[in-house]
């Protein structure tokens, strides 16, 4: 079903003009007033030119003249015309535009099927420039303007969402790096991610920027870095935060029914579907689909997510046409899509296994999440706040006899040395294990210690455990002990030499500097940084 035209303008003087001399005298008092005697010739103004080429199903004319003047306006325009009254200090103030015309196309925007148009003649430049940005972002809308009687649509040859905003997103730190000033709890949305370390400051302040823009996100990130966490705070931070979230595991489902978990599905469209079901699409509808694991979806099924997430022509970044199993018709949502994986995606298109276009669809903008070795400066803190939801859980449980536990400074030592490949998904389990196993109040070394060696993904790096004879040379250990630290140094630094040559007790950067060209070990380095 085609969905109604909807024509959005402001009255300018000209279209008050034009009427005022097309009128009988004295018909127009109240517009005479606004403009004056002047010259006759007035012609039929910018709106009046628009309507007598282009017909619409409702006209929506804002205004911040007189009301007396621009009813007796609308009234003259005659059609399904109805009227705006707003009031603007400084029309040539955009701040004050926006604040005026956001409500309005709310309003519009909220029955789908609106197919909405600007008209950028009337009013000041400010207006017309308030309606090419929101016209190519978050109102799609057809533009016109006129002159000399004819109307033409204008074809505005970037789209901000995609051709624009990417490319800041994309940018070095300049644009964001001012967010990394925060800790996550000073932000909003982002309350519920701990740790003040330079590389989560930075993926926050990223993922903040993000949040604002209607756009999809494609978080990366090893295992258990916390891909989902992050999904629901860029939905708590963004216009959508007061709408739901849903959430599918594309690796939990089988290929078989993950179609219908995204889709829905038809009663009778395969065996078992004895009645209509809503997918995650429609069940997201005004909010957000976070879609894990996304890199694991076959190929079959890549198709079908890509052609949900190409927006018709004229339709705004979250528009969603999909067809539900089993069904005959289209439906359409307004879903905003964050998606996750910690899936090595330009590896997985070169051996074919993922489409290249749903990356691109997918990945307006991208969010590389740090894992927990380059944060170690956040693993105390982290740990502590893990502890405490834990001794409360286990305390449930085991009533009386579980006695809370703390961390001693050694333990925290410890696990700040510790790889930790199952990063805080893995610490988050040592902890629970080693609270339920320890002996006494305090959380020691080996505690941890059991409980990670208890992992199948726990991986051995301690160079001090190797085994003695064979092949064993001690220089060539004591070199990879040299880089092993180089490398720690520059991740925890975010790549600055400077400051990773402060953490390692350099004097002086130059000496790091020679010291990683030396060992080769390669990063980008910020001299002075």
């Amino acid at each position: 079903m085609a969905g109604r035209r909807i024509l959005v303008s402001w009255i300018g003087h000209t279209d008050l003009k034009a009427m005022a001399f097309a009128v009988a005298a004295g018909q127009s008092k109240a517009v005479r007033k606004i403009v004056g005697e002047g010259d006759a010739k007035a012609g039929v103004g910018p709106v009046k030119s628009l309507l007598d080429n282009e017909s619409f199903d409702e006209v929506h004319l804002i205004a911040d003249y007189a009301p007396a003047a621009t009813k007796e306006y609308a009234a003259w325009l005659g059609g399904n015309t109805k009227l705006h009254q707003v009031s603007l200090d400084n029309p040539a103030n955009h701040a004050e535009i926006l604040r005026a015309v956001r409500p309005i196309l709310e309003t519009l925007k909220k029955r789908k099927s609106n197919q909405l148009a600007f008209h950028l003649s009337p009013g000041t430049p400010q207006m017309a420039a308030i309606w090419i940005l929101l016209g190519k972002s978050q109102y799609p809308a057809t533009m016109y303007q006129t002159y000399g009687g004819e109307a033409t649509k204008t074809e505005i040859p970037f789209d901000i969402t995609t051709d624009v905003l990417p490319d800041l997103l994309r940018e070095p730190d300049r644009y964001w790096q001012h967010l990394a000033t925060r800790t996550p709890q000073e932000v909003s949305g982002f309350e519920s991610i701990v740790g003040e370390s330079e590389a989560i400051r930075a993926a926050v302040g990223r993922a903040q920027r993000a949040a604002i823009h209607d756009v999809p996100v494609l978080i990366l990130g090893e295992s258990g870095t916390g891909k989902e966490m992050f999904a629901e705070a860029i939905h708590r931070a963004s216009h959508r935060g007061n709408q739901k979230i849903v959430s599918i595991n594309c690796a939990a489902i089988s290929r078989e029914l993950l179609e219908s978990e995204l889709f829905g599905h038809v009663k009778g469209a395969f065996t078992g579907a004895d009645t209509d079901r809503k997918g995650a699409f429609e069940e997201a509808d005004g909010g957000t689909l976070f879609l894990d694991e996304v890199g694991e979806c076959d190929l079959a099924m890549q198709a079908k997510l890509l052609r949900a997430l190409q927006p018709p022509p004229g339709q705004g970044p979250c528009h969603r046409v999909f067809r539900p199993v089993g069904a005959t018709k289209d439906k359409a949502a307004d879903v905003r899509i964050i998606a996750a994986t910690n899936k090595d995606l330009s590896a997985a298109i070169t051996a074919g296994e993922f489409r290249e276009d749903l990356m691109y669809r997918l990945s307006i903008v991208t969010l590389k999440l740090p894992p927990l070795r380059q944060r170690v400066a956040d693993i105390a803190q982290i740990a502590k706040s893990m502890l405490i939801d834990i001794n409360e859980r286990l305390k449930q449980q085991a009533g009386a006899s579980y006695q809370d536990k703390s961390i001693s400074a050694d333990t925290i030592l410890f696990m700040q040395r510790y790889p930790w490949p199952g990063n805080v998904r893995e610490l988050s389990n040592a902890l629970v294990q080693a609270s339920m196993m320890a002996d006494g109040k305090t959380l020691k070394p080996q505690d941890i210690a059991a409980a990670v060696a208890e992992f199948p993904s726990a991986k051995s790096d301690d160079l001090l455990s190797l085994p003695l004879g064979g092949d064993f040379v001690l220089e060539t250990h004591l070199l990879d002990i040299q880089r092993h630290f180089l490398r720690r140094a520059m991740l925890e630094a975010d790549g600055k030499v400077t400051k990773a040559a402060k953490l390692l007790g350099y004097k002086n950067y130059q000496t790091l500097s020679a010291q990683l060209d030396r060992l080769g070990v390669d990063f980008e380095k910020e001299l002075g940084a």
